[in-house]
């Protein structure tokens, strides 16, 4: 980036409301919390990025399944990921993260307009953007937006547990569960608010439903089979057979992929975090573990109270 344009962002985030998180400042953007680092690139991204048609973008908040979903979609999308010849699945040697490139951590973290023409289409990508501050051609393309949100309490027990361990990892103190609630209530979190993120999405998919496949965490646990092959109806990719599902499922399952060398051992080069710190123990009710009755009755009031009329549920 030119040294005229890190001036101009840097007088840009001195102006922007600022708060403490995890070691870090965020800076609150046209609504919605970012770190200085992501803040250039999602600009970037949202100004400058020309969809597809037949482009397939996933978007969620912060740890609310997306490591998952990063193995799902390729999975699905890629016809060798329902055939029984393990050797060529693209996840032995590659963590999701690779398979679904970010837009604000990935594409445009260098360069403000990328050259993405040697991508081969149906090209696949990721973003924690909310809605509003989408790219307009990803709003008015052809192209599929799917989204993948949990459970608060969960979502709030996750990006504890890993942004304590990403910042343990660089020798920072971890942040106290409690000031760290306080922070996720008033909305104060990379990517954050989560609720005002989920609920723009979500109106957009109840008027856009062949546009925005909504997906629920909770949904995907129960029912595997069920909501992998919804969604591969939704991609222009249905299942000839059960037994594509079936090994769609188990390639992607996050007990083989938490056990897999890569995960284990491997880092992700754009952001210096273990891929170990992706897998944590995936399951629903985690938030149980952790909660006290206080903190459980306020992230709930809290979400009924923001989520009042607007039909969606989220509570396990």
């Amino acid at each position: 980036m030119e040294s005229s344009s890190v001036d101009k962002l840097s007088a840009l985030i001195n102006e922007l409301p600022k708060q403490p998180w995890y070691g870090a400042d965020l800076y609150n953007w046209k609504g919605f919390w970012y770190r200085p680092h992501h803040l250039s690139s999602t600009m970037a991204a949202s100004s400058n990025f020309q969809a597809k048609d037949d482009d397939v973008i996933l978007t969620s908040s912060m740890k609310t399944g997306t490591t998952w979903m990063k193995a799902i979609i390729p999975t699905i999308m890629n016809p060798v990921g329902r055939t029984d010849d393990d050797s060529l699945d693209p996840l032995l040697k590659h963590h999701p993260n690779e398979l679904i490139p970010s837009l604000e951590i990935q594409v445009y973290s260098v360069n403000p307009h990328p050259d993405l023409s040697n991508m081969v289409s149906p090209r696949l990508f990721r973003t924690h953007m909310a809605y509003p501050l989408l790219p307009e051609s990803i709003k008015t393309s052809g192209c599929k937006i799917v989204y993948i949100t949990r459970d608060p309490k969960d979502t709030f027990v996750s990006t504890c547990h890993f942004m304590n361990s990403v910042i343990a990892a660089r020798g920072v103190e971890p942040w106290p569960m409690s000031e760290a609630f306080e922070s996720f209530c008033k909305g104060v979190h990379t990517f954050g608010p989560f609720h005002d993120h989920v609920l723009g999405y979500w109106k957009e998919s109840l008027k856009r439903p062949e546009k925005i496949c909504f997906m629920r965490y909770e949904d995907m646990k129960k029912d595997p089979k069920g909501e992998v092959k919804k969604l591969a109806c939704f991609l222009g990719r249905p299942f000839e057979k059960d037994q594509e599902v079936e090994k769609v499922v188990w390639r992607c399952s996050l007990e083989r992929l938490k056990n897999l060398e890569m995960n284990q051992h491997g880092v992700d080069p754009w952001l210096g975090i273990d891929y170990k710190h992706y897998f944590r123990r995936g399951i629903v009710g985690d938030w149980k573990n952790h909660f006290t009755d206080e903190m459980k009755e306020k992230l709930e009031q809290l979400t009924a109270m923001k989520f009042e009329g607007s039909g969606l549920s989220l509570g396990y």
